[in-house]
């Protein structure tokens, strides 16, 4: 009779200890989707933005060079990185270098480069990811003495 008793307390115990275990996979795989939701609608917002100032005939280039910038670099080559250097293209404003996490597989017009890399001084340095740009920010500025902008930033204030 013991030996049921403590067999059923084992299939109970077991039982109850993978659902805990169930309980917290699928609890980090909802924050980890929030997480990226979260992302993707700020930039779908930011990417809206942008359409906005090309509607009303402002530039990116353009706010630039009003603030003095004549040579920059690029934090972040994914989608916004590329369509900012593509759109910076025939300006006045050269991309000196990129800087990506994964710099070693990307292919991009100028040197990409890893953060931790030593960094040429630029006027400024355009952050891309958005979401983390305190973190890129704080980082960069012990790395760089120049301005650290918010692609997001520059959208609204163009």
């Amino acid at each position: 009779m013991k030996k049921g008793v403590i067999a059923a307390l084992c299939v109970v115990g077991g039982a109850v200890c993978g659902a805990l275990g169930v309980r917290k996979v699928m609890k980090d795989k909802v924050v980890h989707k929030s997480k990226m939701s979260e992302k993707h609608l700020a930039l779908y917002l930011m990417m809206n933005q942008w359409v906005k100032v090309k509607q009303e005939g402002k530039s990116i280039a353009g706010y630039l060079e009003k603030s003095g910038y004549k040579e920059i670099a690029i934090y972040g080559m994914n989608y916004v990185g590329e369509t900012l250097m593509s759109e910076l293209e025939n300006s006045k404003i050269k991309v000196m270098y990129a800087i990506d996490k994964n710099a070693d597989r990307i292919y991009a017009d100028v040197d990409v480069l890893t953060p931790d890399a030593c960094l040429p001084e630029v006027d400024a340095v355009i952050v891309t990811p958005i979401t983390f740009f305190d973190e890129i920010e704080d980082s960069l500025s012990e790395k760089l003495d120049c301005p650290i902008l918010s692609m997001e930033d520059i959208l609204y204030e163009v």
